[in-house]
C-alpha cells in the first residue's frame, strides 16, 4: 500500500514538472528594453518616482555676509584687521558682485567732527585694503557714523571712560548682499482673514 502511494506521488510530481516545462517553452522570451539616448534601457519606476540628477540642480546664493573689523587705536589696519578682511575679499559673497556697504564707528573719545572724521577714514581704510584684493571699488560704499551707534557702553557708571567699550565701538561694520533681496510676503493675520467676508 505504501508503494503504491509512493509511486501515484512521484507519477504526479513527474506529471507537474511536465507541465511546467511546456508551458514555460510555449512562452515569448521577454523583450528586450528599449535604448534610450544613453544606451540604458528603460526605468521600471513610474515617471512621478523619477529622480532628476543632482547636477541639473540650481545652485543656491549664499547668504548675505555681516562681519566687523576692529580698531585697537586710530585709523590703521593692524594684522588682525588685514587677516579678517582677506578673508571677507576671499568668501562666496564677495564672489558674488554684490554691492558692499562699510558703516565707520568711533568711540566718544574727541569732539564730534573729529569721530565722525575717524569713522570714514577707517571705513576708507577696509575700502583700500579690498581694493587691494581683487574687489572692485564701483561696489563699495561707504558711510561714516561717527559716535552715534555705539555697541557697548563708552563710560563706566561713575563716569570714567570704558576702554573695553570704547575699543569695541572703533570698528567697521560689513555688510555683502544682494542688491534685490525678494520681497518678503506678509501672511494675513487669522482675525484679518476671518474679517474679509465681512467687509465684502
Amino acid at each position: 500500500m505504501t508503494s503504491r502511494r509512493a509511486s501515484t506521488t512521484a507519477a504526479i510530481a513527474v506529471t507537474l514538472l511536465a507541465t511546467i516545462v511546456v508551458s514555460c517553452g510555449d512562452r515569448d522570451p521577454a523583450p528586450e528594453p528599449e535604448a534610450t539616448a544613453s544606451g540604458t534601457g528603460k526605468s521600471i519606476f513610474r515617471p512621478e518616482f523619477q529622480v532628476e540628477p543632482i547636477g541639473g540642480a540650481e545652485a543656491v546664493a549664499p547668504a548675505p555676509l555681516d562681519t566687523t573689523v576692529r580698531f585697537e587705536e586710530g585709523v590703521e589696519l593692524d594684522e588682525q584687521a588685514r587677516a579678517d578682511i582677506a578673508t571677507v575679499a576671499q568668501s562666496p559673497q564677495a564672489a558674488m558682485d554684490w554691492p558692499i556697504i562699510l558703516r565707520g564707528h568711533s568711540d566718544s573719545g574727541g569732539s564730534d567732527a573729529s569721530n565722525m572724521r575717524a569713522s570714514i577714514e577707517r571705513a576708507e581704510a577696509v575700502k583700500a585694503f579690498l581694493v587691494e584684493n581683487g574687489i572692485a571699488e564701483s561696489r563699495i560704499t561707504v558711510i561714516g557714523f561717527g559716535e552715534q551707534n555705539p555697541v557697548a557702553p563708552n563710560a563706566l557708571p561713575d563716569g570714567s571712560p570704558n576702554e573695553r567699550g570704547r575699543a569695541a565701538n572703533r570698528r567697521v561694520d560689513i555688510h555683502i548682499g544682494s542688491p534685490d533681496p525678494k520681497p518678503v510676503v506678509e501672511e494675513p493675520t487669522l482675525a484679518e482673514t476671518l474679517a474679509e467676508p465681512a467687509e465684502e
